[in-house]
Formats: structure tokens, C-alpha cells, sequence
């Protein structure tokens, strides 16, 4: 029997998870063991304030932190702000047993804050978005000694 091949315009996350869920099973069982992604935040709060202004969002995985995304307001950059939600999240990573960390950065944005904290490109889409480039980084995290 010859399968049905379809285009879906708009999707839904039932169709993640029918695609999702097997590959992360079929995954699992080429690991050894099953391992999920655990979410990993700190967030930035102006003094007396509640509200979320910027941070840092990523995940732990096999023994990877991931930052999937970073945000500085204009007005507290260059003041080390970055610096310091990179490093919780790194420290945080490897109390969860992390031996290295990713992410990915537009041209434009902060390739050279990422090199300057210990990060070196792997990798290089160019012309995305088109004009500029997908940079990867990555890092070995190493604990601090007593």
C-alpha cells in the first residue's frame, strides 16, 4: 500500500506529537535511555517589579544546555547584564550534569559577545536570513573547582 503524501497548510501540535512522539521514541531506543528536554529560564526584573524584561530561555538534554534565546534591553547592555544570565544558565547546566552548551545567532545580532564568553562557531548557514547568516556556537562547560 502506497501512503498518502499531503501538504497541510496550517498544522496543528496533534500533528507535531504524530510525528514527535515516535522519533523521540525511535530516539530513546538508539540512546539507551530516554532523556527529555528539562526547560531552563532566568529571567530579568527591573528593581521592585514584577514584570519580565529580558533573559534567558533554554533547555538541558543529553547533556547539553541549549539557549534558545537571549534578550538584553538596549538600555542595560554592554553592562554585563549577558554575561551574567549566560553564566547562571551555564552553572545551572552543569549542576544538571551538562558537559557543553549550543546555540545559534543571526550575523547581526551577537556572535562576537558569544566568542568573548568562551563559545566557538561550528557551523554557518549563509544567507539566513537572506542578507546575513545563522551562526552556531558551542562550549565546554566546565565546573568550577572547590
Amino acid at each position: 500500500m502506497v501512503p498518502t503524501i499531503e501538504l497541510v497548510e496550517a498544522p496543528g501540535p496533534e500533528i507535531a506529537a504524530a510525528i514527535g512522539v515516535p522519533l523521540a521514541r525511535l530516539n530513546d531506543e538508539r540512546v539507551g535511555h530516554a532523556d527529555r528536554r528539562t526547560p531552563l529560564a532566568v529571567t530579568l526584573t527591573p528593581p521592585g517589579s514584577e514584570e519580565v524584561v529580558g533573559g534567558l530561555w533554554g533547555w538541558t538534554i543529553r547533556g547539553y544546555l541549549y539557549v534558545d534565546l537571549l534578550f538584553v534591553p538596549e538600555t542595560l547592555r554592554v553592562s554585563g547584564v549577558g554575561r551574567s544570565l549566560m553564566h547562571q544558565a551555564e552553572q545551572e547546566a552543569i549542576r544538571r550534569g551538562c558537559h557543553a552548551a549550543w546555540l545559534s545567532t543571526y550575523s547581526f545580532q551577537a556572535p562576537g559577545f558569544y566568542q568573548k564568553l568562551g563559545y566557538q562557531v561550528f557551523g554557518e548557514l549563509p544567507d539566513y536570513p537572506p542578507g546575513h547568516s545563522s551562526i552556531f556556537l558551542s562550549k565546554r562547560l566546565v565546573p568550577k573547582t572547590a
